[in-house]
């Protein structure tokens, strides 16, 4: 097992508001979005309680325009990604700050338009699976770096 390691998140949850989407200067689209996860358990007078735990989910190229294009403050979506921490001097208080987020690779949109609706899959790489007629492959022309580590500079937030 050595030399082994897995880094993956798959998340099914509603957004918190509309996807957030920018372009690099190099025309990058990245898109920025917080989903909500709940989790309902007994406590220990066995009262159910309510947990909602939120994520910072990052999304690049394609992937970031189908979000902003069909994603929707409260829409039910289930993404897969990596986890990445990311660094920055706070200028204000001149204290290092850290941020966790998850960099999606694949999206499904589960809400649809309608209720009932079956929603799309999407994915970064080769097709996810569902019936559209979108291209999902990795355009050709993809900036240097724009898969590997994001940097302050990469995020235009």
């Amino acid at each position: 097992m050595a030399g082994k390691s897995l880094n993956r998140v798959q998340l099914i949850g509603n957004l918190g508001k509309d996807p957030e989407v920018k372009y690099t200067p190099q025309g990058t689209p990245v898109a920025k979005l917080t989903i909500a996860t709940n989790e309902r358990f007994k406590d220990k007078g066995g009262e159910w309680q309510d947990r909602t735990e939120w994520h910072n989910v990052v999304l690049w190229q394609r992937l970031a325009e189908i979000a902003g294009e069909y994603l929707k403050k409260g829409g039910k979506v289930y993404i897969e990604g990596r986890l990445q921490t990311r660094s920055w001097d706070d200028k204000q208080t001149n204290q290092k700050k850290y941020m966790t987020e998850v960099v999606a690779s694949d999206l499904i949109l589960l809400g649809g338009r309608g209720e009932g609706e079956g929603g799309g899959g999407y994915s970064r790489g080769a097709a996810a699976g569902g019936n559209n007629n979108f291209d999902q492959r990795t355009p050709e022309h993809e900036p240097a770096g724009a898969s590997g580590p994001i940097t302050d500079e990469d995020i235009p937030f």
